[in-house]
């Protein structure tokens, strides 16, 4: 039902509609089309004892796969090779081996893959683990992997698998829980868990390989405090039990010191506005902070000698990542909603050029930046971020709403936004209440009246964008994917004369199906959301179900669905449709055999192409370069 964070979602592929070739030379391609097929490259991570061997993900191929970098000769080779394609690897700290998670056609679920560094055959990582959903990876230094996993009859486990040995089960327990990280010497592995109930607010708890306990810290006090922690990792250096732990303390994320053999905890000086993230430097003497507030990011250095804060050179814009190398310049993915991704250094240098294509397409074009805006709602200030075509409005408006639920929109470069302003759409993205970044109160304000309340937000902001002139008032489009897609689907059932279409990618569309059929991890978030299961809350599930009022749709609607989708599974997805198509309603599904999203190129061009070209024939704006409907299942004449 959720999305990880990112923005960039899991793989798919097409199994009815036409196949979209690309058009020509990239001279003759449209812009729009150019930004999603230009070569990308992702923040490349490094072995920790050997950093010139590299991991990166690339679209190069047209599919999203993991590349290895040898960046002392600067070889470079492709790792992965899958039709849905594959994202993330890790390296153990000698980069002698490469580790993937092996799924099936995007349904995460599955078992980790190895390769050597420099090519050769995969196997199994640890063999005598059967398929799970993964819940975090840490490796040690002498060969030891510490595997975290999730199944829907067993909840979650942590595995020790020693070199030689088969896997040892040390933790296990019906809640979601994984792991955080292992100690530079492999004495100790942090694992974060919610026994306590609230899969919104975790504990941490550090154990020996053996499953023993060390030490516990649990700011929910047994789950009566929506307060969470965040493992950001083991000091880097030998000997050294301290743990880098995020908290919410103080109503937003800050790091802090926890040495898990003392229990002596250390607050960290960093007087910035906003959530903050940290990472080790190499040599242990400082850390990285990401600060993140209002939709942009920056990067500082807080030097632990003297509690100094220095900030480092990057632009405005976002950060999606960023890791200090062992000469102490740090490495980051920066973009802004103009600018395309690059991987830059403090240096001064690109970091990583994307391979470039003989006869394809160069470097993305550019997009139109974001104008800021807050808007009076009912819960407070809301931030929504707004780009505009040329020309002057009211425009058509795209309601581009994002998933998570916590997560939340940035002044970030984006192909989808991109490709509606280029056909003439004001986009206008809204970080409604549920979103990260505005302080905890903002984001854990969801919960009971989950979907309700965040499109009061989103109302406020869309009701500001017509009153302003920007948004022309009978061509309002409600979109988004995953949790994005459920809201756009509850928003046209109970706002039904707000919006003139809807366009719900992965969405959830009935609640209480979704639960029983979805990954066990998002059960217990949804648990958490609502405050029970749909037997013991059932008038809270009915309330945030687009289901139950389906029958109070007037738009027409547009809905992509992934066939093997673990968070927003295809048959609640289906008793939607089935109730829209008993009505006559104005229905068009696209069904792909694959998971929450893809990692094609091509399919992702593809599906947008369909979105715009409903959009285009239902607000009747030409579109001559745009697709007819799906064949196989015609559209309804409008009611």
């Amino acid at each position: 039902m959720t999305e990880s964070n990112g923005s960039e979602q899991k793989s798919g592929q097409k199994d009815e509609g036409p196949a979209v070739a690309p058009q020509g030379t990239a001279a003759a391609m449209p812009d729009w089309e150019k930004r999603f097929r230009a070569p990308r490259v992702g923040l490349p991570r490094w072995a920790k004892d050997a950093p010139d061997r590299a991991l990166f993900v690339s679209n190069v191929t047209g599919t999203f796969e993991v590349y290895a970098w040898d960046r002392a000769t600067g070889a470079q080779r492709q790792v992965t090779d899958r039709p849905n394609g594959t994202t993330g690897g890790v390296l153990p700290p000698d980069g002698e081996w490469i580790w993937w998670f092996a799924d099936k056609d995007g349904d995460e679920f599955g078992v980790w893959m190895r390769q050597p560094f420099h090519g050769g055959a995969d196997e199994p990582a640890v063999p005598g683990l059967e398929p799970s959903y993964p819940a975090g990876l840490a490796l040690g230094r002498d060969g030891t992997a510490v595997v975290g996993r999730s199944t829907d009859e067993g909840g979650s486990t942590v595995h020790v698998a020693r070199p030689g040995a088969g896997p040892v089960e040390i933790y296990r327990h019906a809640e979601s829980a994984g792991v955080g990280g292992m100690s530079y010497d492999g004495t100790l592995i942090a694992i974060e868990h919610t026994e306590h109930g609230d899969a919104m607010h975790s504990a941490v708890r550090i154990v020996r390989p053996d499953g023993s306990t060390v030490a516990e810290l649990d700011d929910t006090r047994g789950g009566t405090e929506e307060l969470g922690l965040a493992v950001m990792g083991f000091a880097p250096v030998p000997g050294d039990c301290r743990l880098l732990v995020g908290h919410q303390r103080r109503g937003r994320w800050e790091p802090m010191l926890w040495d898990a053999s003392t229990g002596e905890e250390t607050a960290l000086a960093v007087d910035l506005p906003g959530d903050l993230d940290a990472g080790w430097y190499p040599d242990g003497s400082a850390l990285l902070i990401e600060h993140s507030h209002q939709a942009r990011s920056e990067l500082w250095r807080y030097d632990l000698a003297d509690a100094s804060l220095t900030r480092l050179d990057t632009p405005v814009g976002t950060v999606s990542g960023a890791l200090p190398r062992p000469d102490g310049s740090v490495e980051f993915l920066w973009s802004s909603a103009a600018e395309p991704s690059v991987v830059r250094s403090t240096s001064g240098q690109v970091v990583l050029d994307p391979p470039a294509l003989p006869g394809g397409v160069g470097r993305a074009p550019r997009s139109v930046p974001v104008r800021d805006v807050w808007v009076d709602g009912p819960g407070g200030k809301v931030h929504a971020l707004i780009q505009v075509p040329e020309g002057t409005g009211p425009f058509p408006a795209v309601f581009d709403v994002h998933g998570g639920p916590t997560w939340h929109d940035s002044d970030a470069f984006a192909a989808g936004p991109a490709a509606w302003v280029d056909h003439g759409y004001a986009v206008v993205r809204i970080n409604y209440r549920g979103s990260t970044g505005y302080g905890r109160a903002w984001t854990d304000a969801l919960k009971h009246r989950v979907g309700l309340i965040e499109l009061e937000d989103i109302a406020a902001v869309r009701d500001w964008t017509v009153s302003a002139g920007i948004a022309d008032p009978e061509r309002l489009v409600l979109a988004g994917g995953s949790w994005g897609g459920y809201l756009t689907l509850l928003g046209l059932g109970t706002q039904p004369d707000a919006w003139a279409l809807g366009l719900a990618g992965v969405p959830v569309a009935d609640y209480v199906t979704a639960y029983h059929d979805e990954m066990e991890a998002l059960k217990a978030l949804d648990r958490t959301l609502l405050g029970g299961t749909p037997e013991e809350v059932p008038e809270r599930y009915a309330a945030s179900s687009p289901l139950t009022y389906v029958d109070e749709v007037r738009a027409p609607v547009y809905i992509s669905a992934g066939m093997n989708d673990p968070r927003c599974p295809i048959r609640q997805i289906e008793n939607y449709v089935e109730r829209l198509e008993g009505r006559g309603h104005p229905l068009e599904v696209y069904r792909y055999d694959a998971g929450h999203g893809s990692l094609v190129v091509e399919e992702r061009i593809k599906q947008l192409r369909l979105e715009i070209a409903f959009a285009e024939r239902h607000l009747g704006r030409p579109a001559p370069d745009l697709p007819e409907p799906v064949p196989g299942r015609p559209e309804p004449a409008p009611e």
